[in-house]
């Protein structure tokens, strides 16, 4: 299979894998907007939340690392510059999750 078929492939399951997580994520945060900073702690600590909000980070940064690799790849002309952008940005696309989840992980210790 072609790689820029594959990226296509991964786009639109990712987008489709990251639309009833952004549903869950908006009704909780219109549900905690105005509550204590206990009761938001409190709603990061419960364990389907702690899954779900890692689960919706990794698929964002994985969904938006392709989205704009594809943009390096249509508007950067020289190769070694698109190669370092692209691997700086998958690098990217990697730590800022994990610190995230690590981050909400350590929360309920």
């Amino acid at each position: 299979m072609v790689q820029a078929t594959k990226k296509w492939i991964f786009l639109k399951l990712s987008s489709i894998a990251l639309l009833p997580l952004m549903i869950w994520f908006i009704i909780n945060l219109v549900a905690i907007y105005d509550k204590s900073f206990d009761e938001v702690l409190a709603f990061f600590t419960t364990q389907p939340s702690k899954f779900l909000t890692s689960l919706l980070m990794i698929l964002a940064f994985f969904y938006s690392a392709l989205s704009i690799s594809e943009i390096f790849e249509d508007y950067i002309e020289k190769q070694e510059i698109k190669n370092v952008a692209n691997k700086l940005l998958y690098l990217f696309a990697i730590i800022v999750p994990t610190l995230t989840i690590l981050v909400i992980f350590r929360l309920s210790l």
